[in-house]
């Protein structure tokens, strides 16, 4: 397993989760409707964001599996807000986990961060089990900076983690 720069031929894998009812069902993103070119869109922006981080989990094959981001980088809080998705075929595979220390290291590390935010819906109980397993702390004090991307009946639906760096 490996973190790399998203490179446009993970457009077509990344295509493939977005389309993947199992796997979009209880994000409050709606994936669906999203292309190709979409996504090959998305690639090339995050070449040049300077707000946000978004790389690609491969395996040892560089075959991407999924995306893990830093986004909305705050330098005067010391914060970001996390996400991750990844393929059906990686799930359970240990993909997660992985690229979440992984860009939690380069949040502490390269980027001087004190501490990462991140949201599930309540229904979403694949992944808050899986925040859960590995303990991550539950959070009700979230800075208005992140809550402000979530439409307010969101916001009334979601669970908020944080990790301490």
């Amino acid at each position: 397993m490996n973190l790399r720069k998203l490179k446009e031929k993970d457009a077509e894998f990344m295509l493939e989760w977005m389309q993947d009812h199992e796997v979009i069902k209880d994000l409050f993103t709606d994936f669906s409707k999203k292309t190709i070119d979409d996504c090959i869109s998305f690639i090339q922006e995050s070449i040049t964001d300077r707000e946000n981080i978004h790389l690609a989990i491969v395996d040892d094959k560089d075959t991407y599996m999924g995306t893990v981001s830093l986004k909305h980088m705050n330098t005067d809080l010391k914060s970001a807000e996390f996400a991750i998705t990844i393929r059906k075929r990686a799930m359970g595979k240990g993909y997660s986990i992985f690229g979440m220390n992984q860009i939690f290291e380069i949040a502490k590390k390269e980027w001087n961060l004190d501490i990462v935010y991140w949201c599930v819906l309540k229904k979403n109980l694949r992944a808050i089990r899986f925040y859960d397993k590995y303990k991550f702390e539950l959070c009700s004090n979230i800075p208005s900076i992140y809550k402000k991307f979530y439409e307010k009946d969101i916001l009334e639906n979601l669970i908020w983690y944080r990790k301490q760096l």
